[in-house]
């Protein structure tokens, strides 16, 4: 898993394997959950289509307002978050960003 930012309680993550698929996303993982580390999420949420910035959310356990402030934080880092996937994806180590 390549945990590219933490937010609030959560951890924004990508997986190698996602780098094939045809629409980017994120999924979000609740810290300390004992089933993170093998990338149980909380959350999947697309955030582009053909290359373009679309904040969707695919499924979501979360509440509303968790909800809300992460595709807010989705949206106001979308260039910072892609650069770290792209990153990830290529095998490169990342500075996780912590958001507030």
């Amino acid at each position: 898993m390549g945990k590219i930012a933490f937010i609030l309680c959560f951890i924004l993550s990508v997986f190698p394997a996602d780098a094939n698929e045809n629409r980017r996303h994120i999924h979000v993982v609740k810290r300390g959950d004992k089933r993170s580390h093998k990338g149980n999420t909380v959350a999947k949420i697309w955030i582009e289509e053909n290359g373009e910035k679309k904040i969707e959310v695919d499924w979501s356990e979360l509440s509303a307002v968790d909800e809300a402030l992460i595709i807010e934080a989705i949206d106001k880092y979308w260039d910072e978050l892609n650069r770290s996937i792209d990153m990830v994806f290529a095998g490169k180590k990342i500075q996780i960003k912590k958001i507030k």
